[in-house]
């Protein structure tokens, strides 16, 4: 098991103390929880933008999930296209690129 950085020991420490339970609730109060968060272009940005050591155990399954359901929205973006790509009249259309002839 990988090593907790200090601030996220820290925390839990500071939690059991209290009597609180293990993982920042607080933030459900700021805004959309990144599991919430729709695929897009939004989500690509916190999710590049988190600190991925200063996630406790749970925060980092969440962002783990919330990278797949990005990844799977990237997908279907990719397979629209290659569908629209490969459809009847596309490929013969002026707007395709060419391959340029070898001089």
């Amino acid at each position: 098991m990988k090593a907790m950085s200090p601030g996220v020991v820290d925390f839990l420490f500071r939690q059991l103390v209290a009597g609180e339970p293990p993982e920042d609730v607080q933030w459900r109060s700021e805004g959309t929880v990144l599991i919430e968060q729709p695929p897009g272009a939004e989500l690509a940005r916190r999710l590049a933008e988190t600190d991925l050591e200063a996630l406790t155990p749970r925060e980092l399954f969440d962002y783990v999930r919330a990278s797949q359901r990005l990844v799977a929205w990237a997908e279907q973006l990719k397979e629209k296209a290659v569908a629209q790509y490969c459809s009847e009249g596309t490929a013969s259309s002026e707007g395709t690129l060419k391959t340029p002839k070898p001089a």
